[in-house]
């Protein structure tokens, strides 16, 4: 059995030690590397296959990064409600002063009209 793996992966290495000839490997070393390159990128593949079929994971994934930016949009939509509330307080005071001022002149011009038809 051990000598029927060992066969088998001499042939794989068979294979891949002709078709690195033919891309151009030049000595035994070489085609080791390039050999191990193509392992490391299956490798590669293999785990960017494995990420897209994992569908529970990546709706997960999904779903933290909604979570996070409705989080940052909460603290943003309260930042800007707080500055507008601050705003706000600021300019009561002067709106409250200029509409006691508008309602003192119509009771002056009352008054004034009432005197002049009595």
């Amino acid at each position: 059995m051990t000598h029927d793996m060992r066969r088998a992966g001499s042939h794989v290495d068979a294979s891949a030690e002709s078709a690195a000839a033919a891309r151009g490997a030049k000595g035994p070393d070489e085609l080791r590397r390039q050999i191990e390159r193509t392992r490391h990128e299956l490798g590669d593949t293999v785990e960017e296959l494995a990420g897209k079929m994992d569908v529970k994971g990546r709706a997960r994934a999904r779903a933290d990064d909604l979570r996070d930016r409705a989080g940052a949009m909460t603290v943003q939509l309260r930042s800007s409600a707080a500055h507008a509330g601050e705003v706000g307080a600021r300019q009561r005071k002067p709106i409250l002063l200029t509409a006691a001022a508008v309602a003192v002149i119509v009771a002056m011009g009352v008054m004034t009209r009432r005197r002049h038809r009595g």
